[in-house]
């Protein structure tokens, strides 16, 4: 039986709806877990009434960190794939990020020798965080992508000869 008060919940969700919030989450002494998300709609509320066991969250920062490189191109030509090399495509839709946190190193730069299974960048998607790795030796001519840009199922992240 829940030990939450509906009155108690709809004083939150004031609360939550007159804030810059986007997500509020409240555990019974139960175990009982409600999550709210604010979206752009009505928020989305989970009940489960099962605790849930689960590992140490990973806390995923949302900051976009500072470009890769000014000179860096946004997006790669056709053109450019045939002049400068073979193109290493985002395996799916997300997040592009050249960097493991905003205040690392990217993981290469352009002119950098990359080897087969080396970590060229990030994709989050749906808050996982995707490792993109050479599926060759080479050496990047271009970086197509920049830090915190969403990218498509199949557009060329990198250039490699």
């Amino acid at each position: 039986m829940p030990i939450f008060d509906i009155d108690e919940i709809k004083e939150l969700l004031n609360a939550f709806d007159g804030s810059k919030a986007t997500e509020l989450e409240v555990r019974g002494m139960d175990g009982e877990r409600l999550i709210f998300k604010q979206t752009t709609a009505a928020p989305v509320i989970v009940a489960n009434e099962q605790p849930i066991i689960a590992q140490q969250p990973t806390t995923v920062t949302t900051t976009i960190p500072q470009a890769v490189s000014n000179d860096a191109p946004s997006t790669c030509t056709k053109e450019e794939a045939v002049q400068e090399g073979t193109p290493i495509p985002s395996p799916m839709v997300g997040v592009f990020y050249a960097a493991s946190s905003p205040d690392a190193e990217p993981y290469v730069k352009v002119g950098s020798k990359v080897h087969k299974g080396d970590v060229l960048c990030l994709i989050e998607a749906m808050k996982l965080m995707n490792e993109v790795t050479a599926e060759k030796d080479g050496e990047i001519v271009s970086i197509c992508a920049e830090n915190g840009q969403v990218v498509e199922y199949g557009q060329a992240l990198f250039m490699v000869k």
